[in-house]
Parts: C-alpha cells; sequence; structure tokens
C-alpha cells in the first residue's frame, strides 16, 4: 500500500482503498503525478459506509494513472513485478492485509487483478454503489467494486457499501437496489466462441476448467456464435478517451494539482503542466478524446460509439431471454512480462462488454460472469457454490 493507517482499531476488520477514492486523512493522486499528495476535504461515500458498517481502513493502494492500465504499471509510484518479471497487481497484494479492497473498476484493472491472482472481484450493476466522491474517469461506466478472496466476502462487503446517494445524480432508486440482493438459480451459462481464439493455451485451459467447474455444479453451458459483442471493445475504448478527456480537463495547473515551474504565459502553464505530469497513457487517452469530440468527429464518431452501447446492450437482452449469464474470459494470458501502449486497448476487449453496458459482472476461477441488470446476488451465489 502507498499509504498505511496509523490509527486502527484493535480487532477491527480492514478494508484497503484504492486510489481513485477520495479520504480525507490520507492523499489521493490515483497514480498520477498530477494528484500527487492531494488531500480530499471529504470521504467518499463508500467510506462514510464501510465506516458505519465498522470496518477500519487499511489503508490506500497503489493503482495506474486514472486505472487505465492493466495492472498498474502506468503508476507514478512504479509498477511491482515478480521475481519472474510479470507484472504483479498492487490491489491483489492488498488482500494479504486486508480482508477486501474497494477498487473502481474503469477499465477492468480490478478484474484482471482477481482473474490472475486466484481472487474473486464483483463490478455491481451500474449505479447501485454511490460513485460520490471517486476521481471522475469514465463517469457512464466506472464502478465501485469488491476484490476479496471469497464471493461470499465480496457479497458481505457489497452489501456495506450498495444503496441510493442522493449525492450521485446516477444512484438508482433504493427499491431497485434492493432487487439485486435477491438471488436466483443460474441454470444456462452461454459461452461465446468469439471470445476464445486470440488466448494463449494457459488461458484456454483456464476457460475450459472454469467450465467444467460449471457443469459439475449442474450448470448447463452452452456455446453461441456472437460477433456483435466484439464490437465492444471499440465503443468502449471511444466512449472512455471522451469522457476521460472531459474530466481531467480540470488538471491545468492553475486550480489544484501539479503546476509546472516552466512557464512564461497562461498556455505555457497548461501545456507544460499537462506534459510534466501525465503519462504516456493518458496522453493518448486525451489525443483519442479531444479527436472523437471535434466537430467532425463527433457525430460519425462519438454518436456512432453510443448508438454501438445501445446495440450491445440490446444483444445482451436477446441472450438473457434464452440463458441467466454470459461466460467471458477477462484477459488473453495468465501473465504479462511485457506491455506496450496498445496493450491495454486490446486487452479491453474482454472487459469492455460489461462496461459498456453497464451489466454486472463476478470474477473466479479466473473468469468472468456477467449477468442481467440486477443480478447481482445470483452471480455471487454461482461464484460461492465454485
Amino acid at each position: 500500500m502507498i499509504y498505511t493507517a496509523k490509527n486502527e482499531t484493535a480487532g477491527a476488520k480492514k478494508i484497503a482503498l484504492d486510489d481513485l477514492i477520495l479520504t480525507k486523512n490520507y492523499p489521493t493522486a490515483a497514480g498520477s503525478k498530477m494528484l500527487d499528495g492531494y488531500m480530499s476535504l471529504f470521504d467518499a461515500e463508500i467510506v462514510t459506509r464501510i465506516q458505519a458498517a465498522g470496518y477500519d481502513i487499511a489503508g490506500k493502494v497503489n493503482v495506474g494513472e486514472f486505472s487505465l492500465d492493466l495492472l498498474g504499471e502506468t503508476s507514478f509510484y512504479g509498477e511491482n513485478r515478480n521475481a519472474d518479471g510479470n507484472l504483479v497487481s498492487a490491489l491483489a497484494e492488498s488482500i494479504k492485509e486486508a480482508e477486501a479492497c474497494l477498487c473502481v473498476d474503469s477499465n477492468g484493472t480490478p478484474r484482471r487483478a482477481a482473474a490472475l491472482n486466484g481472487l474473486c472481484f464483483i463490478k455491481p450493476t451500474y449505479a447501485t454503489v454511490s460513485r460520490y466522491g471517486l476521481v471522475a474517469t469514465v463517469c457512464s461506466g466506472e464502478t465501485v467494486g469488491v476484490l476479496a478472496e471469497t464471493a461470499d466476502k465480496c457479497g458481505e462487503i457489497l452489501s456495506a457499501v450498495a444503496g441510493h446517494d442522493d449525492k450521485d445524480g446516477t444512484s438508482l432508486p433504493q427499491e431497485r437496489i434492493d432487487s439485486a440482493k435477491a438471488a436466483a438459480e443460474i441454470k444456462k451459462v452461454a459461452v461465446p466462441v468469439s471470445f476464445l481464439s486470440g488466448l494463449s493455451e494457459e488461458m484456454k485451459t483456464v476457460v475450459a476448467n472454469a467450465i467444467a467447474d460449471l457443469k459439475a455444479q449442474g450448470v448447463e453451458v452452452v456455446e453461441i456464435e456472437d460477433e456483435i459483442l466484439r464490437f465492444a471493445q471499440p465503443a468502449w475504448n471511444t466512449l472512455s478517451a471522451a469522457e476521460l478527456c472531459n474530466n481531467i480537463n480540470r488538471f491545468d495547473g492553475v486550480k489544484y494539482g501539479y503546476r509546472s515551474p516552466n512557464y512564461n504565459n497562461i498556455e505555457d502553464l497548461y501545456t507544460n503542466s499537462r506534459t510534466e505530469a501525465f503519462g504516456i497513457l493518458t496522453k493518448m487517452q486525451l489525443l483519442l478524446g479531444s479527436e472523437v469530440l471535434s466537430t467532425e468527429n463527433y457525430m460519425p464518431v462519438y454518436d456512432k460509439a453510443l448508438r454501438m452501447r445501445r446495440v450491445i446492450c440490446e444483444r445482451f437482452a436477446e441472450i438473457f431471454v434464452d440463458f441467466d449469464a454470459v461466460l467471458l474470459p477477462v484477459c488473453s494470458k495468465t501473465a504479462y512480462s511485457a506491455t506496450d501502449t496498445d496493450t491495454a486497448y486490446n486487452e479491453s476487449l474482454y472487459t469492455a462488454p460489461a462496461s459498456v453496458s453497464g451489466l454486472p459482472a463476478v470474477v473466479c476461477k479466473g473468469v468472468q460472469l456477467v449477468g442481467n441488470y440486477l443480478s447481482d446476488a445470483s452471480l455471487l451465489s454461482l461464484a460461492a457454490k465454485l
């Protein structure tokens, strides 16, 4: 952890927080030099709720810059690697010191951390957990989830933080959120075969084992042909870049955040502050976001991505007429040793469908199960059996 709690209650249950969640007692940098040392004036709503449920904050966990990358490798505070030279997620490492970690799923990073480390993670239905007090990145898709060793622990923590919040304009009514707590048996799972072709042999084995485990629990698993869900990737990459561009436009070196010492006028201040403080992946996202929101590209690119989002949601609805969940890989391989700026874009193929649609997803046994709207408890119940 980059910040560890100093005043802990003896014997209290501990929860870690990723560094996109605002806390008034610890800095919140979102993995970026731009916000290094920033102290919030208030706690995020989920921090207030988890403390009210009797948990102590164990500390803040390092994330990649604005959580856009694979496993935190773009953080201003550095990446983590194991003895084999493979990337290690700080989110997964935090489970050694805390019962669970509250993570912001912006581009699938916590889901990869869970899949590659034998952990469980739930990305709940969008708007069932308050986003008030997050460092905003992709407002239409970012969701606070729970990373833990077991599905039962994920469910326990999720029940403590989920609920309507008047401070969050996207928050669902409480009665809708309560309906997500009712578990129904998942009897039939679809596996889109188009997502299996680009996997490493090791990841193909992980998927095959998960399917075998489902069948052993009496779940019917059926392979389906589906190319439409793959279009979630370009739609999500377009929308997330556009929203990130708008959200971090506030970081200009004037009001708060890093300020370059090298400037002669206001334009130099903006340019140099952002050039010196942002990493390469964030800069690429900003350039892409500016481009897709430009006058000439707004309708043919950004608006088309919005329409693609609707098509993806409609396709999921069609699938859920006959199936209770969809099984997807979380990533293409079981370890990452070398990455480049394209890797995060390419790997979003597997995480984008749940992100762009706002549907719940539970990672267990190295794969993810995407469920229908507000089927969170049903997914957790099946994951607990596995």
